[in-house]
């Protein structure tokens, strides 16, 4: 028997020596670069639907076009760390 998502559940990940926060709500879930609060969102409507195939392709277009005018979050992290 699996158990009802009521209120939201977070978990940290790591992904490419980067600190993540994953939430996952009723709603949907999100995905912030730790300590931040702006991030990736996903509706479960958009990831039923098929929308969110097409989400992530406009998200990795203009994350690529930021990514050559800005240092990636992944290389900030690394200098932090040293």
């Amino acid at each position: 028997m699996t158990t009802k998502l009521v209120e939201p559940l977070k978990r940290e990940i790591e992904i490419d020596d980067v600190p993540y926060t994953l939430t996952i709500t009723p709603r949907g879930l999100s995905l912030v670069v730790k300590g931040r609060r702006k991030g990736y969102q996903l509706q479960w409507g958009a990831l039923v639907s098929g929308d969110a195939a097409l989400a992530a392709a406009l998200n990795a277009s203009l994350a690529e076009k930021s990514r050559s005018a800005r240092p990636d979050a992944a290389v900030q992290a690394k200098q932090r760390k040293r």
